[in-house]
């Protein structure tokens, strides 16, 4: 494979990203102080309650708490606010609008400016139809505890109003490092073009792992099977670590958001009625005990992107490394208070196969420019390549895409992966073949809305 490439944007498409630095410095002549504040609130539910991967059992041990945790950023003009809870989905319908309604009651912030991320902890509470994702091993509506989801709502929106309360005088800023070393692409193709899925590798093969970098400046990263074992291709990852830095006039850390592009799937399902955060609990944890603050994690392209390795030790690893290379990257931020906010969304609709039961899905995209990174959220479980396609063709630099924000759609594959087959375009998703290509269609338009010149008016 090729090992160069000239072109790269706020993207770990191979490991010398994770040298690139941003300062966030758009002057705005006469703009507000910069102002900001963050706050967490505990959602752990009460054992008993059933857990995404525990197939109907009740849970039944702690391994650590989970969080809704907010930070909400204010120019003078706009206020937007950044939301990251421990759960599996925040279903548009079912969290996320509830949530930006209650936010809008009692700190005025509109509901657009409101972006609502789930961590996608396998290991947290069942609390939603689902609506959108296939029925298959899902939990019935009338075994929900819908007691713990009015609360869950209330306690997210808890968490806005919070840091909404605590805002103070900051200066924010970003870096993107990067953590190739952790996971791999679960959609390994044989000669023929079809996929056979990986979702673990054996220790043995584990060990071989080395990366390489393709003519298109894709990160890959690679096995040696054993000679009985059909010869497969692995395909890319995102590596892309965000280091975003929010901090006092004193330089402290008021907060941070971590973003990484792997499936929080370590502790499932060794510990299938364990209630645990997973990896990004770890890593989130390891940013506030050093640095102090409120640590926010984004999961970044992670679709079919797994752990190299699972269980309770790999966890702690992937985690401590992960927190480790945002700690790194946070101690050079060249932090600014000279700052413009802007957002953006854009409702879309995204077709279904011939077999669902509705022709087509409502659900939105959302852009939160901070200065000059912008924070792309997308709805869905995005598969790296869809993803990677996106950053190919933004209009932007400094760009960060997260996943399963606002709401769920399933897995959103690229077209290629329908040909393919394996889990992600089969029985794991309803969107029908070519949805991924209309979101990196609509993901670029709104990215080349927001990117043109702001009109004078008002508040937004």
């Amino acid at each position: 494979m090729a090992t160069q490439r000239s072109d790269f944007k706020f993207q770990t498409s191979h490991f010398r990203l994770g040298s690139l630095l941003f300062a966030i410095c758009l002057c705005d002549v006469g703009m507000a102080a910069l102002r900001g504040g963050c706050a967490k609130i505990e959602i752990t539910p009460p054992l008993g309650i059933t857990l995404i991967g525990s197939k109907g059992q009740p849970s039944d041990a702690i391994r650590d708490g989970l969080f809704a945790k907010a930070m909400v950023l204010s120019d003078g003009t706009t206020t937007l606010a950044v939301v990251s809870a421990d759960l599996l989905y925040t279903p548009l319908e079912d969290i996320t609008n509830p949530v930006r309604t209650l936010v809008h009651e009692r700190t005025g912030i509109p509901a657009k400016n409101v972006m609502v991320c789930a961590t996608h902890t396998h290991s947290g509470p069942e609390v939603f139809t689902r609506s959108k994702v296939p029925s298959e091993g899902r939990l019935e509506a009338s075994r929900i505890d819908q007691s713990y989801c009015r609360v869950l709502v209330s306690k997210i929106a808890d968490s806005v109003q919070l840091a909404h309360r605590n805002m103070q005088d900051v200066r924010i800023g970003a870096a993107a490092g990067s953590l190739p070393e952790f996971l791999f692409n679960r959609r390994p193709r044989t000669a023929d073009g079809q996929v056979r899925m990986a979702f673990t590798v054996p220790e043995a093969v584990a060990a071989t792992r080395r990366l390489e970098t393709d003519r298109d400046g894709r990160v890959h990263a690679v096995f040696d099977l054993p000679p009985e074992e059909t010869a497969r291709e692995f395909g890319p990852i995102d590596p892309t670590v965000l280091a975003f830095r929010m901090e006092d006039p004193n330089g402290r850390l008021v907060g941070s958001l971590v973003g990484f592009g792997c499936h929080p799937v370590c502790i499932y399902p060794f510990l299938s009625t364990t209630i645990s955060a997973d990896y990004p609990g770890v890593a989130t944890h390891v940013v506030e005990q050093a640095e102090g603050g409120t640590s926010l994690f984004l999961l970044g392209l992670a679709g079919n992107a797994v752990p190299l390795r699972r269980d309770a030790k790999p966890c702690e690893q992937l985690g401590k490394a992960l927190g480790g290379e945002a700690l790194k990257r946070l101690q050079t931020v060249a932090a600014s208070s000279d700052v413009t906010l802007r957002s953006a969304t854009k409702e879309i609709s995204l077709p279904c196969k011939a077999d669902a039961n509705t022709p087509s899905f409502s659900t939105e995209v959302q852009v939160l420019t901070l200065g000059d990174i912008h924070i792309l959220g997308l709805p869905g479980e995005i598969l790296v390549e869809v993803g990677l396609a996106i950053k190919d063709k933004s209009p932007v630099k400094n760009l960060f895409i997260v996943t399963l924000a606002n709401d769920v759609v399933g897995y959103v594959p690229h077209r290629q992966a329908y040909r393919e087959g394996g889990y992600e375009p089969g029985p794991a998703t309803l969107l029908a073949e070519g949805a991924g290509e209309i979101l990196v269609e609509q993901a670029l338009a709104l990215l080349s809305e927001i990117s043109k010149p702001q009109n004078a008016g008002g508040a937004e």
